[in-house]
């Protein structure tokens, strides 16, 4: 089947900040120069404290999303305790490695807090596995989202003004970029408040701020 025809594209965004990390998506999906849907679902959260990102096919995304969860669950059933950021990064890495000859066509982030501390690994099709010490950002519009991510980030940001920049990163990418657009989404993931969704309100305030 001819890729273009199976649903794809995305502008991923995630960083690492005081105390936690942030990670943010755009909401459109593509098939070639069509837009399939205004609603995908770009983040998902694995655990209280983790949660991954996608970009590329969404159909094989989704499988890693499941495969991702009921892993963490069968962990915490034996040990009583969640994956680390980095055994679920690895985990993903490996499929990804093993399944080169029928690949899957995907971008992850993974992000969370865990004993290590707030850490961002992004993952690519072929299993390389990366510890993003500070941003990244994967997908279609990412080059444009970069540019906002290096000229305005910080160490030690806040998560609230991180969650500013990713926007704004993503905000970015949708002007230019045709296969991402519709909506944002973000969350923040903190090691006293755990996996939290940006209220659309306060996304919709920095996006009105940018217009």
């Amino acid at each position: 089947m001819d890729t273009d025809q199976l649903y794809k594209g995305t502008t991923t965004v995630g960083m690492v900040c005081d105390g936690g990390v942030v990670l943010a998506s755009e909401r459109r999906a593509t098939m070639g120069h069509f837009i399939a849907s205004k609603t995908a679902r770009k983040i998902y959260p694995i655990d209280e404290r983790m949660a991954m990102t996608t970009a590329g096919l969404v159909g094989d995304a989704q499988t890693l999303v499941r495969v991702l969860a009921v892993e963490n669950r069968l962990y915490r059933l034996r040990r009583n305790e969640a994956m680390s950021v980095r055994a679920a990064s690895t985990l993903l890495a490996n499929i990804l490695n093993g399944n080169r000859y029928f690949p899957y066509y995907v971008q992850l982030l993974t992000g969370g807090v865990d004993r290590t501390g707030p850490v961002v690994y992004s993952i690519d099709a072929a299993g390389g596995l990366l510890d993003e010490k500070e941003l990244v950002s994967t997908g279609s519009g990412s080059p444009i989202a970069y540019g906002v991510l290096e000229s305005q980030f910080r160490p030690k940001m806040a998560p609230d003004e991180a969650v500013e920049l990713a926007v704004k990163a993503i905000h970015g990418a949708m002007k230019r970029d045709a296969a991402s657009g519709e909506g944002i989404e973000a969350v923040k993931i903190t090691q006293s408040g755990g996996y939290e969704d940006v209220r659309q309100d306060a996304i919709q305030k920095i996006r009105s701020r940018l217009s």
